[in-house]
């Protein structure tokens, strides 16, 4: 099952597909996402830079995804930076975040998803009650729940890309690009059975 609550750190974000595609499966109540204020704050810098975008258009593109999840945002978590040690220190506010999260909801399952699992320690991580996840191990745990809901989220998607007048390419081109190897094995498995393959 997937977690709960998912604290998706900057380098996620900054995907379009994957941004529109794990956000997709939290309006599904596959799990809730999270973030904090200093993610808020890379993930606008960084979108301008990258997509070469006027920082007013970002900005407009945070609030947005702040008003439709209003609960997302853990704001100020630097209190939650106390007694880390093992984990990268330039990560330490996403594990802030997911303290955060964790103090505000008691029991719940609560990961760190991260393209950068290696700036993380495990343990560190464990001994906090939090997990961590790259996004495929994330969307694996969504397919083996709600596979329906994840084709359905893919099928959004597209239809977006088309709205907008971008090229649509071939799914497993677009797994593979962003490195979901085994959500891509799951789907092409899927599609053969389909097929009577």
């Amino acid at each position: 099952m997937p977690p709960d609550i998912v604290v998706l750190d900057t380098c996620v974000l900054i995907s379009s597909v994957l941004r529109r595609l794990l956000l997709r499966l939290a309006d599904q109540a596959c799990f809730r996402p999270a973030w904090s204020d200093v993610i808020g704050q890379e993930w606008r810098r960084n979108a301008a830079r990258l997509w070469d975008a006027p920082a007013e258009d970002v900005a407009r593109q945070w609030a947005e995804l702040q008003q439709a999840f209003p609960l997302a945002d853990q704001g100020d978590v630097a209190a939650f930076k106390q007694g880390l040690r093992h984990s990268d220190p330039k990560d330490w506010h996403v594990i802030a975040a997911a303290r955060a999260v964790l103090a505000g909801q008691p029991g719940a399952s609560v990961a760190v998803v991260t393209r950068n699992v290696r700036d993380f320690n495990r343990s560190e991580l464990r001994r906090l009650g939090l997990a961590l996840l790259d996004p495929d191990q994330l969307l694996v745990r969504c397919w083996a729940s709600r596979a329906d809901s994840v084709r359905a989220a893919f099928a959004q998607i597209e239809q977006e890309l088309v709205l907008e007048g971008k090229p649509v390419e071939p799914l497993e081109v677009v797994l593979k690009r962003e490195r979901l190897f085994r959500l891509n094995k799951l789907c092409a498995a899927r599609h053969g059975e389909a097929a009577g393959l």
